[in-house]
């Protein structure tokens, strides 16, 4: 009866130890584990490099996996490159950065849009702005 009483404080013991293990490492690395972020958790948008992948055009912030930019592309009539319209990211649409046209340097409205050609690559997409809907707006207004 001795060595069971023995053996069953053995086992709190350890389990014990193991949880309290448990909480002093999931507290040293800020609820993290191995480079996973929580998913409540937002980063905020850095200044990205103009250009760069994952950057938004319009505002120069950098984006995050999942995060997209708001835009419109239009059906080619048989050529290469495909026009499309940009809108912004989240952080632009919300008003949390300043849209800014990188052609022009004109400050964007909100209804403003950039205007960009898409070319199609195997795996991936590639986009060239020409300009804002002020400077590469309608024929008629220049």
């Amino acid at each position: 009866m001795g060595s069971y009483f023995q053996a069953l404080l053995f086992i709190i013991l350890a389990v014990i130890l193991l949880w309290f293990g448990y909480n002093l490492f999931w507290s040293l690395t800020g609820g993290k584990s191995r480079g996973k972020r929580r998913k409540t958790q937002k980063k905020s948008s850095g200044e990205g490099v103009p250009g760069a992948p994952r950057t938004c055009p319009v505002c120069s912030a950098r984006l995050e996996r999942g995060e997209r930019v708001k835009s419109a592309a239009f059906p080619s009539m048989g050529g290469t490159d495909r026009l499309m319209h940009i809108s912004g990211c989240v952080y632009c649409l919300e008003g949390e950065r300043q849209r800014k046209c990188p052609v022009c340097g004109h400050a964007l409205k909100p209804e403003e849009i950039l205007i960009a050609r898409m070319f199609d690559k195997p795996g991936r997409s590639h986009v060239h702005v020409i300009g804002c809907s002020r400077c590469r707006g309608p024929r008629s207004k220049r």
